[in-house]
């Protein structure tokens, strides 16, 4: 099976579950993951399955603004400095035939209301859906411990069984649950 993962990050937490979710994924086929602002605006021939990832801005996708203000917040620059997710999604093209696709977002888990919010993963889900791709599994949601991170304990592990359940289901044995 051959996978691509593109994400996009302001802090580092929603990098960090992408290379959780490649390392989760290595065992069962070929990973790619790549930076949105180092993405092609096509997805290669031969992909079965492309995951799409961003941190949740004000419950949705990131905008230029929005970044903008991310990067006020740090001293050094963003991990995505150019375009995201949302920006690639309106110009991507698919060179062979679409691939099942997941998506996933970071998004901080209190106050609790915010688990009911709109989140970046749902945004991504449409616009692939939209594309006529197929999605292998519901988007799904990391968690932060705040705007900034980092990631609450053990969602990099989470991360990993997510993706080790997404392959089996692309792959066509039975799921295990993660939760």
């Amino acid at each position: 099976m051959k996978i691509l993962i593109i994400y996009e990050s302001m802090f580092g937490n929603t990098r960090d579950v992408a290379t959780a979710i490649a390392d989760g994924l290595k065992p069962h086929g070929i990973v790619e993951c790549v930076e949105v602002g180092s993405a092609t605006d096509t997805v290669p021939a031969g992909i079965d399955l492309l995951i799409a990832g961003a941190p949740t801005h004000q419950f949705g996708l990131s905008r230029p603004s929005s970044r903008k203000q991310a990067q006020g917040q740090l001293d050094e620059p963003l991990v995505s400095t150019g375009r995201g997710i949302r920006e690639w999604l309106e110009t991507v093209t698919f060179a062979g035939t679409e691939p099942l696709f997941a998506t996933f977002d970071t998004t901080m888990s209190s106050p609790r209301f915010l688990k009911y919010m709109g989140r970046a993963s749902r945004q991504i889900e449409k616009r692939l859906k939209g594309k006529g791709l197929r999605p292998a599994a519901p988007a799904e949601s990391f968690w932060v411990t705040s705007g900034n991170g980092p990631l609450e304990d053990g969602e990099q592990e989470r991360a990993r069984s997510w993706a080790a359940c997404l392959a089996s289901t692309v792959a066509g044995e039975p799921a295990i649950s993660v939760r």
